[in-house]
């Protein structure tokens, strides 16, 4: 089975020696990913506008995994404070809502106290 590699341009990607996604046969397997802007290397204060940038940067790793987001069967969250889930809902409904994946979340801390979501997917590509 083939096996590629997909890369976001994150320095953390190389520093931690981990992939953005990985593709192993019609599989896409998306690293937790947070709400890091990865052009400019910023990230918002605010938990809603990082969850709508973890699902840009994942969107983006789907595409160049031949993916999208209405690919995804998987999809686990990892908040820091579980009280700020909530607020994300109408983000992550706007993503999943028609896609309904497995889903969990999880309350545990995260890398940068300045991270307050990280989001990791798994899909199955239509055959390619």
């Amino acid at each position: 089975m083939k096996r590629t590699l997909i890369s976001s341009g994150s320095p953390f990607e190389a520093q931690i020696g981990y992939s953005r996604a990985v593709v192993a046969g019609n599989w896409v397997f998306v690293s937790g990913t947070t709400g890091f802007d990865y052009s400019t290397m910023t990230i918002s204060s605010d938990i809603v506008e990082q969850t709508e940038q973890c699902l840009k940067n994942i969107a983006s790793a789907l595409q160049q995994a031949g993916a999208s987001m209405a690919d995804v069967v998987r999809v686990t969250y990892v908040l820091p404070d579980a009280s700020q889930f909530e607020p994300c809902w109408p983000v992550l409904r706007k993503y999943f809502g028609a896609v309904r994946p497995a889903a969990m979340m999880v309350s545990a801390g995260l890398l940068d106290e300045r991270m307050k979501i990280e989001i990791e997917v798994t899909a199955l590509r239509q055959s390619v």
